[in-house]
């Protein structure tokens, strides 16, 4: 006869705490995957507005609504969105510890699919007008040429105006819609509250 052995059933103890962790882990995995998380701001290509270290809100639903069909206008122009640097870019990688991977960079939307967008005299122009940013740091900003917005693109950038100091759609284009994570417009950490727009 062999010695083979009935399991014995889970005790009412490890029944309760396998319930209570699924209980209490499938909410936060529903929550981070739908709806929202949080991000940490890391370099100064978004100063004045953030600093490194500031914690945001990283919405995620707008994303899904609109993969869903279900209406709301997502992106604006003005949003701050989280999004991997496009695929095709020298810059969208980066490695870490023998390991290559696209980090997320969080940037604002200056131009919509189909805007026509350059920089004349220093000065960020959408569809042929200058555009306001009251955001922006002082700076130099190098003239380019306008070309217009993909679909399913935006065309992004830092809201640090001095040279060198934001790597963004003037150096790897337009950002695919399908590689934005969604829009941080509220700051956690220090300074709670809607970021300025």
């Amino acid at each position: 006869m062999t010695g083979s052995r009935t399991p014995l059933p889970a005790s009412p103890l490890a029944r309760a705490w396998r319930t209570w962790i699924l209980g209490a882990l499938l909410p936060v995995y529903v929550f981070t995957t739908f709806v929202g998380t949080l991000a940490r701001v890391n370099g100064d290509s978004m100063d004045p507005t953030l600093h490194s270290g500031d914690v945001l809100v990283l919405l995620k639903y707008p994303r899904w609504q609109r993969a869903w069909g279900l209406g709301g206008a997502y992106p604006r122009r003005g949003d701050l969105l989280v999004f991997k640097a496009p695929a095709d870019s020298p810059y969208a990688y980066e490695t870490v510890w023998g390991v290559r991977h696209r980090p997320y960079n969080i940037k604002r939307v200056v131009a919509l699919a189909g805007d026509s967008v350059g920089v004349q005299d220093g000065r960020v122009t959408v569809n042929g007008r200058a555009l306001p940013e009251p955001y922006a740091s002082e700076g130099f900003v190098q003239d380019q040429p306008a070309e217009v917005v993909p679909p399913g693109n935006v065309w992004v950038m830092g809201d640090n105006r001095r040279l060198g100091e934001s790597l963004d759609s003037r150096a790897y284009g337009p950002v695919p819609l399908r590689d934005v994570a969604g829009p941080a417009d509220m700051r956690l950490w220090p300074d709670p509250g809607l970021v300025p727009r």
